[in-house]
């Protein structure tokens, strides 16, 4: 049963990669303006988890809802539009492109959707201003730090004004000092703007910035506040 109100719900997803069981029967929901933590060993399923959430990777089996919308039945073209408009992206490496400046990494995914050049750019600065990046609008990816990069890759995630942003170890490339930064940086910029965040990862301190944990362990998701 999909619960009353939740943004993204997930029920019963099962995937496999040859012979090994990546998901057997995961359940998961969230909320607008949540942040929920996927936790878990590494080859417990997390990423897999992710990955069928934001309709990257499609399930064998299992339902993904988003906004009353069943994701699994969509299309790859209806899918890649929802990642593009309503759904942002977070990874370890931030995956900026290096041949483009800071500012024109943030813009990306407003330039892909159509926006003339100038409002994307301004659009990009206002959140890298907020996410205390803006001096190195004009640098490329390889000329700024570790922690510099990620905030660049939060402000591109945030740029389009997401409902749901998906974060995959955020800050799993990061120094503590600067993971506690972005971390920060990230969940008090989703809040304001009441959008959803999937945090996986396997640092307790990362997942203290959430609202509550889903553990995933052998491919079952197993939510701690919830579980009677």
């Amino acid at each position: 049963m999909i619960p009353a109100g939740s943004l993204l719900a997930a029920t019963g997803l099962r995937k496999a990669y040859g012979p090994t069981t990546a998901l057997d029967g995961a359940d998961f929901s969230i909320h607008p303006g949540e942040v929920v933590a996927v936790m878990g060993p590494s080859g417990s399923g997390k990423s897999t988890l992710l990955h069928c959430l934001a309709g990257i990777v499609p399930p064998d089996s299992g339902t993904v809802t988003y906004a009353g919308r069943e994701l699994t039945a969509m299309n790859d073209t209806e899918r890649s539009a929802l990642r593009r408009s309503e759904f942002g992206f977070v990874f370890q490496f931030g995956q900026l492109v290096p041949e483009l400046t800071c500012a024109e990494n943030a813009a990306l995914p407003l330039r892909l959707n159509g926006v003339p050049r100038g409002r994307a750019r301004a659009a990009a600065l206002e959140w890298m201003r907020k996410l205390e990046v803006e001096e190195v609008k004009d640098k490329r990816p390889g000329e700024v730090s570790g922690g510099q990069g990620q905030r660049v890759a939060v402000a591109r995630a945030l740029v389009t004004g997401p409902r749901l942003i998906f974060a995959d170890e955020p800050t799993g490339a990061l120094d503590s000092l600067n993971g506690e930064r972005v971390m920060q940086l990230l969940t008090e910029a989703a809040r304001s703007t009441n959008a959803a965040v999937v945090l996986v990862t396997h640092e307790a301190r990362v997942a203290a910035y959430s609202d509550r944990e889903i553990v995933v362990r052998d491919g079952h998701a197993r939510d701690l506040e919830r579980a009677v």
